[in-house]
């Protein structure tokens, strides 16, 4: 009798003792959480004490138990995921629970610039935080700059192929509906020369004016004498700028990409141009004009004859001297 009794009086405490423990999780499932600040955790794999685990050790909950303890509990919402997720400062564990079964996994963003080479597009690739792998410059032209959004642990090279299919595909949609008798005969060709265009003028409403003296130009079989082509000579394609202003020594270098020595369009892009410049190129402004300076002040002046060039050069060069 002895013995049946102190059975009961600890199975009595065993539903006690669970009791409470079930009722201290419900009371710290909706109270303010352990995070100070808001913060992204990668939650690798595995069962609810390994993600117990990974979240204590990130600060996200106090006590691992309770965290298993709810988690088991409300097992029936469905399993905890695995991923890189945002957790809120002071998120209750119903939040942190919720954001593990249902909410979205944090998106990085690759964000490539218009006009860059395509080492410097693989040097920000190869830079990307949380992704994996490492890549080779990728052909020329062959990356659409835009931004890009990736996940935890996505390759290197995932990223760079969706940089390319997104070049094909918006080629290929301006290239069907490109304006009629361009002195062009393919979609590499245009890219050609939108990677011109885009590092010739910094400002988009100039873009089809400047493809549009350039296509002039080759329709007349002119030299088209850009300086970005002499630029990407001297640096072998590391680089869109020199620490100096193109000279005779630049413009005497002996390569193909020369368009000073060589005429027509060099024998592929020079750097990655938008989408505006691409557009521009396959609907350039209608325009007697064959030249073009620099203003300094960011524009350009346009002239259809090389004395008003020379005009145009004189003038410039007067306003440098006034304001050095």
């Amino acid at each position: 009798m002895f013995r049946r009794g102190r059975i009961i009086l600890v199975l009595m405490a065993l539903v006690v003792t669970i009791n409470l423990a079930n009722l201290a999780v419900r009371q710290s499932y909706d109270g303010p959480g352990a995070l100070g600040v808001t913060k992204n955790v990668v939650v690798p794999p595995g069962g609810i004490m390994a993600v117990a685990a990974t979240l204590a050790r990130a600060g996200v909950i106090r006590y691992r138990l309770v965290f298993e303890m709810a988690a088991w509990i409300t097992r029936d919402q469905g399993p905890l995921r695995a991923g890189e997720y945002r957790f809120i400062a002071h998120g209750s564990l119903r939040r942190v629970l919720h954001t593990l079964r249902f909410g979205p996994v944090v998106q990085h963003k690759a964000t490539i610039p218009e006009g860059l080479t395509s080492t410097q597009i693989a040097a920000i690739i190869n830079a990307l935080p949380r992704a994996t792998g490492h890549i080779a410059p990728p052909p020329e032209g062959s990356v659409l700059p835009q931004t890009y959004d990736y996940t935890y642990h996505t390759a290197r090279s995932a990223i760079l192929a969706r940089m390319q299919r997104a070049m094909r595909k918006a080629l290929a949609t301006a290239w069907a509906h490109r304006a009629a008798g361009l002195p062009l005969t393919s979609p590499d060709q245009a890219v050609t020369l939108a990677s011109i265009v885009q590092l010739e003028t910094p400002i988009a409403a100039e873009l089809p004016l400047i493809a549009g003296v350039y296509e002039n130009r080759l329709e007349r079989h002119m030299k088209l004498q850009a300086d970005p082509t002499v630029i990407f000579a001297v640096t072998h394609g590391q680089a869109t700028a020199l620490t100096h202003r193109v000279d005779d020594h630049d413009l005497a270098i002996d390569s193909p990409y020369n368009t000073y020595r060589h005429h027509g369009l060099p024998p592929g892009p020079i750097a990655a141009p938008g989408i505006t410049a691409i557009d521009a190129v396959l609907h350039p402004a209608t325009t007697d004009d064959l030249y073009f300076v620099a203003t300094g002040t960011g524009g350009h002046a346009f002239s259809r004859s090389f004395k008003g060039q020379l005009a145009n050069i004189a003038r410039y060069q007067a306003r440098t001297l006034r304001h050095p």
